[in-house]
């Protein structure tokens, strides 16, 4: 197929240069070899929105130890279980809704970059985003 090989458009009149494919003008097609609907448009299909929000559920909790006062990292699942205190070594039991223990905050790993977060009890329920890579998060317990 040759290329235009420069001259005046056959639609409007107009002089346009060589190698052309539409005139600079009215837009025309300038070979004739050339058709408009030789290239195939594929048909739009929209995407599905993908969730980006992580439900991120509970890992343990930071708590005082009732006799020493001192923070301890305690993991979920000693929840209603007796555990000791790894300073003063007081057994106590782990619960937190009553008032002899207070958990002061959860902490739970991103599911994006792997490191733990901690959080007040206030985030619970909210939707966040992580401190270090901002993923979107959920916090569900």
């Amino acid at each position: 197929m040759p290329s235009w090989p420069g001259g005046p458009c056959p639609k409007c009149g107009e002089d346009m240069p060589e190698k052309l494919i539409h005139c600079q003008t009215c837009r025309a097609l300038l070979n004739d070899d050339l058709n408009f609907d030789s290239v195939e448009v594929p048909e739009f299909i929209p995407l599905q929105e993908l969730e980006s929000m992580v439900d991120v559920s509970l890992e343990g909790y930071f708590v005082n130890c009732p006799e020493c006062q001192e923070e301890l990292r305690i993991n979920r699942k000693y929840v209603g279980k007796k555990v000791q205190c790894k300073r003063c070594e007081a057994p106590f039991e782990l619960k937190l809704d009553n008032n002899q223990v207070q958990s002061k905050a959860f902490f739970s790993k991103c599911p994006s970059c792997q490191n733990e977060l901690r959080a007040a009890h206030k985030y619970i329920g909210e939707k966040v985003a992580c401190k270090y890579c901002g993923g979107k998060l959920h916090f569900v317990k």
